[in-house]
């Protein structure tokens, strides 16, 4: 049974929503992060990468970059940019993208249902990646960036957003990006019990998205624990904050590959080698793959259509993954790349970007390019129910949840 409760919400005046609201600290570099900020005092990544507002000279993580985090945020609160709810509530956060509807609960999960696996995951993380949101979270007593969950479809849950979302909401707005983001409020009673007693009969909650946040929401309340040895489980720190979709509400993007070169083959070579694994075809232009098992290929100014042959195919939940086909047969074998989490002759490109910028990288500094068919969510089910762990860069979700919107103080 998954234990995922209502809260006490910290949110932006209705006024200031739009202007707060920023993209997951994580798809920014140092530069691009500060450039973004710039003509924009209320922008949340200020706090999400607080270094924004020191110069060069002052390390990424540097102990001065959190302090600042912490002073801007309640700075943001004591200007009352922030508000405080005095009630738990869940909340509704819809994000419509090219006509396409996405609707999640906002709440809060909890740290032992992510310990003992009733949410999944399918990722390894990474110590060095967790560090900087640990010290993040656990200096701002503050959990900004919610976790992105996936759950199996519950009628019940579905009718009480539909009959909130007719309600007045809290925020309304378009981004830069046109993607529009609305939120509302559930604070009737007897939906709060509904929802919660709902989640309590779903035993499988998964995470799509922010397995490093959530890992590191984890280690702080592990962290929070052993400073307070009489905590009794209701305390905030017990729980993270997260917004939760049913499956049929979510779309992955596919997650592209571009290689710098061809591992000292010619091109001919290489074509000769690649057919010993896949059908080639030469396509008239640029295409996206249609069907599972299917790439296609830039190289040398030609697009190509490779489908994987049968004996290379298989039925597990993850040497059976598109990406898993092609690191296995062609990524690994052919050019030599063992590891794509470290070998830096590879690089992934976000199905969002499309096939031009696939071109684009190959005239500057790559060699090759594949776009990839996108993993599916029950494909992710899978991998998580068997306890297994997808290859790096399997998936990418559009649209990005906004950080900033909604705050959990712990």
């Amino acid at each position: 049974m998954a234990d995922i409760k209502a809260f006490k919400c910290m949110k932006p005046t209705k006024e200031l929503a739009d202007k707060v609201a920023a993209l997951p600290y994580d798809v920014y570099n140092r530069k691009e992060a500060l450039e973004a900020v710039k003509g924009n005092e209320y922008s949340f990544l200020r706090i999400d990468r607080a270094e924004t507002s020191f110069g060069d000279d002052v390390d990424t993580y540097d102990d001065r970059v959190y302090a600042k985090a912490k002073e801007l945020l309640d700075k943001m609160e004591k200007d009352g940019v922030y508000v405080n709810s005095d009630e738990e509530c869940y909340y509704i956060y819809e994000l419509t993208m090219d006509n396409r509807v996405q609707t999640g609960i906002v709440a809060c999960a909890s740290i032992d249902d992510y310990l003992n696996n009733v949410i999944k995951k399918h990722e390894n993380t990474r110590a060095e990646k967790e560090v900087d949101r640990i010290r993040h979270v656990d200096t701002c007593s503050a959990q900004t960036g919610p976790i992105f969950l996936a759950y199996r479809e519950n009628d019940v849950i579905k009718n009480i957003i539909d009959k909130n979302k007719k309600n007045e909401p809290i925020f309304s707005f378009i981004a830069d990006d046109g993607i529009k983001h609305v939120g509302y409020v559930i604070n009737d009673k007897d939906d709060i019990e509904k929802i919660e007693n709902e989640f309590k009969g779903i035993n499988d909650i998964y995470i799509a998205d922010g397995h490093h946040r959530a890992a590191s929401a984890v280690k702080v309340g592990l962290k929070r624990r052993e400073e307070n040895k009489g905590y009794d489980g209701s305390e905030e720190f017990n729980y993270f904050l997260s917004v939760l979709f049913q499956e049929q509400e979510l779309k992955i993007l596919p997650y592209n590959r571009v290689v710098r070169d061809l591992n000292g083959l010619s091109k001919e070579e290489f074509l000769d080698k690649i057919k010993e694994c896949f059908d080639i075809t030469v396509l008239e232009g640029e295409k996206e793959p249609e069907n599972k098992t299917e790439f296609t290929m830039y190289l040398d100014g030609t697009w190509y259509l490779l489908k994987a042959k049968k004996e290379i195919i298989s039925d597990d939940e993850v040497k059976g993954l598109d990406v898993s086909i092609l690191q296995d047969n062609l990524l690994d074998s052919v050019l030599g790349i063992k590891d794509p989490r470290t070998d830096d002759r590879i690089d992934f490109i976000g199905g969002i970007r499309g096939l031009k910028e696939l071109v684009k990288r190959c005239n500057e500094d790559m060699e090759v390019a594949f776009a990839m068919y996108p993993t599916s969510i029950e494909e992710l089910f899978n991998v998580a129910d068997a306890k297994k762990l997808m290859p790096p860069k399997s998936t990418w979700f559009e649209p990005k949840l906004r950080s900033g919107l909604f705050i959990h103080k712990i």
